[in-house]
């Protein structure tokens, strides 16, 4: 593959700059330059060593002039090479359509036969010869009656070598075929005579009836495969044996058999690429082609004439596949990759080893966890503590973790800003960092490309780390495709599993719910997009934010201002422990009323409990449910979510509240959207009051009219007169709503 075909920029990913000489630096510039990149190319690359200056990149870009032997794209590509590049790694959007120059990946590389021991197959001249017949069978199986064929039967002689003229191309293949029935076995009657010594040709793709050359083609049909470097017996053997979709195979009469493959390409550049692979496959499965044979307006031997000492006859038609889509997918599944089928019997009594768990009752090493949350519910501090829980082999969540390497791939946070986050997390859980050499952070906010592309540099990457898990947040950044389709979703979790395949770590990654209530959901419905989502990973936690009562967020507000009462005698009064009792730092009218007669400055201790307040307000609580492939599935487990930390609630305060899903720890959907129910007294109580409010809103001196609490309420006025009608302190008058 030439230069000018490479991305030189992924290539650059191969090339630490902390690692070049500035000579070398400046050298890849160049490059850059001569092969049609820009400065600003150049910079970002240039950005990742410390010894970086801005703006030097575009200062030097301007000085490179070019010169008589210039830094070209080769110089890259050899660095990239040198620090293990491999040119089958580039990958592309599509793995057969291939540009005309490009060279084929290991996928497609596999050796169909084995040529060091295939047989050659004989090439047999017919017993019998009728030239016409060969003819006439060739014209029937490729062209159709009212298309021009083009032929040559006239040569010149060079260096003792008989070369073809331009020869005819100005009659159909239906014409042909009539003139060559009735001439009696006279070949040269309707072709013109031919020199035995050189024999005859033919085109083997229709023309337009104004030329031979490429543009004159009119249907970019079939391709020719024919080799002069190579035993003619083994030439027959692997055209067969590759399953070629061969239309016509044509002995040339000399050293090589003519193979006339069907391409079936809608257009020239698809011909092209369809015949750069054929090539490809056939050079990688011993076929020496001959690329000059490339062009759809080849000129290809005619079967039914001599050569020489041979004949040049229609050895077959129509072997191998039936069309070229048919072969291309065959060759595509012969170099799957897969696995053969495991035998029950052969593995009974030598099961392997699962592996090991990762988070025990939850997920494996080497297996797929997706957690799954609306916003606000703290999702990328959840995979953050876990990062530090497998780390530091602690619990997460209530779930003992492994220890062991984590990568944290970060797509949302900026670098700070996500470092920062570590360290806060981890002085919020008070642990002590005893283990930050196992935790690595790709942070690759601005710069995340598709999943299918971070793949194989995600794997690169971390090939040789030992990472037990790869956390990767959030997978909005990199979806490939709409996250609705189901198939292109599943193509999308698949760069999951070749990621835990090839470096034998789990992956977790989060995604957020669909929109609008979740309620009569089951956990695996929430997530966004398709359903493939919650049914591929091996492990789903979702987590549903709990509805806080008034008693509960009552008694989380005095607990929080007990403790923060607590820690203000503690840091003013001297022996203070001997002012409170164990039922005291639990009764906040009791904290109160010690602090007031304690600390003199008053706006000191509004402040503490104001700042209590607001602490225990912005406190959440979770359930987290799930849905596990591996593991039996677990009860709810009840989180609250106190900035930036996650804690099981250990009281059990929140195992009885419900949520927008309508889960509650315990009961069926049915009673639980039950007990949510009102009764008709409590919905009238609510109008009341409703009522109640928007009349003193409204009323601004002026008196209150229908139409007024019409548009307050958001209800109809005949609404409203029913709602007055219902309650005992209210009349209309005059058009006026008043109030008894």
């Amino acid at each position: 593959m030439a230069e000018r075909d490479l991305n030189l920029l992924e290539l650059l990913e191969y090339i630490p700059v902390a690692d070049l000489s500035y000579q070398e630096w400046v050298n890849v510039g160049m490059a850059l330059k001569h092969e049609g990149y820009t400065a600003a190319d150049w910079e970002a690359w240039s950005r990742n060593d410390s010894r970086y200056h801005h703006g030097e990149c575009f200062r030097k870009w301007d000085s490179f002039q070019g010169a008589l032997t210039p830094v070209t794209g080769g110089t890259i590509v050899q660095m990239a090479k040198e620090r293990g590049w491999l040119p089958h790694s580039m990958g592309g959007a599509d793995d057969f359509e291939l540009d005309w120059n490009s060279t084929i990946g290991a996928r497609e590389g596999v050796v169909v036969p084995d040529t060091a021991w295939l047989e050659g197959r004989e090439v047999k001249e017919p017993d019998t010869w009728n030239p016409v017949d060969h003819i006439i069978r060739y014209l029937e199986t490729l062209f159709e009656a009212g298309e021009n064929v083009g032929y040559v039967t006239q040569t010149w002689e060079k260096d003792g070598k008989f070369l073809p003229t331009k020869g005819n191309y100005d009659r159909t293949a239906g014409q042909l075929i009539e003139e060559l029935s009735k001439c009696g076995g006279d070949v040269g009657a309707v072709l013109g005579d031919y020199n035995p010594a050189a024999g005859a040709w033919i085109r083997f793709n229709p023309l337009d009836g104004k030329g031979v050359k490429n543009e004159n083609v009119t249907d970019f049909r079939y391709a020719l495969v024919e080799s002069d470097s190579m035993d003619l017996e083994k030439q027959n053997a692997i055209i067969r044996e590759l399953e070629l979709p061969v239309a016509c195979l044509v002995f040339s009469g000399g050293k090589s058999v003519h193979a006339i493959v069907k391409i079936e390409a809608a257009t020239y550049e698809e011909y092209r690429r369809r015949v750069d692979y054929l090539y490809t496959i056939l050079k990688k499965n011993g076929f020496d082609c001959d690329t000059q044979n490339k062009n759809p307006s080849r000129l290809s031997r005619m079967p039914g004439v001599l050569r020489g000492d041979h004949k040049q006859f229609l050895m077959d038609t129509n072997i191998g596949k039936e069309s070229f889509q048919e072969w291309r997918d065959w060759i595509e599944s012969i170099n799957d990759d897969l696995p053969d089928p495991d035998s029950l019997a052969a593995v009974w009594d030598d099961m392997p080893e699962l592996s090991p768990p990762l988070i025990d009752g939850i997920l494996r090493q080497g297996h797929k966890m997706l957690l799954v949350g609306p916003s606000k519910a703290g999702k990328s501090i959840a995979l953050i503590e876990l990062c530090c829980a497998i780390a530091e082999g602690r619990e997460w969540l209530g779930w003992k973790c492994a220890q062991g390497r984590v990568l944290y791939v970060n797509l949302e946070l900026d670098r700070a800003s996500c470092l920062h986050r570590f360290r806060d997390i981890y002085a919020a859980l008070d642990w002590r960092p005893e283990h930050l050499d196992s935790i690595d952070i790709w942070n690759l906010r601005g710069k995340s490309i598709p999943m299918d592309k971070l793949a194989p540099k995600l794997i690169r990457r971390a090939s040789k780390k030992n990472y037990i898990a790869i956390i990767i947040d959030p997978i909005y950044k990199i979806i490939t495709g709409d996250e609705n389709s189901a198939d292109q979703m599943a193509a999308f979790c698949n760069q999951f599993d070749r990621v835990a395949t090839e470096l034998d770590a789990a992956v977790i990654y989060c995604h957020h719910h669909s929109k609008g209530s979740q309620g009569g959901k089951r956990s695996m419905d929430r997530a966004s997009g398709s359903g493939v989502f919650a049914r591929d990973p091996d492990a789903l936690i979702d987590m549903i934010e709990l509805d806080l009562t008034e008693a509960v967020e009552k008694q989380e507000k005095n607990k929080e201002v007990c403790a923060a009462l607590t820690e203000l005698l503690k840091n003013n009064v001297q022996g203070w422990q001997e002012l409170v009792s164990q039922d005291d730092v639990l009764s906040r009218s009791r904290m109160e009323d010690i602090c007031s007669a304690r600390i003199a400055d008053s706006g000191l201790l509004d402040r503490t409990i104001a700042a209590a307040e607001r602490k225990a307000a912005s406190r959440s609580a979770w359930r987290l449910e799930g849905t596990m492939r591996e593991f039996p599935s677990f009860h709810p487990v009840n989180v609250w979510f106190d900035y930036p930390r996650h804690l099981p609630d250990e009281t059990g305060i929140l195992k009885d509240l419900t949520s927008d899903a309508g889960s509650t720890a315990n009961g069926s959907p049915y009673r639980r959207n039950f007990g949510n129910k009102k009764t008709p007294e409590q919905r009238q109580k609510e109008r009341s009051s409703a009522m109640e409010y928007a009349f003193n809103a409204c009323n601004t001196g002026a008196g209150v009219t229908l139409s007024d609490l019409s548009e307050y309420l958001g209800i109809t006025e005949k609404s409203v007169r029913s709602r007055i009608k219902n309650h005992n302190d209210f009349y209309i008058k005059n058009g006026q709503v008043c109030h008894r």
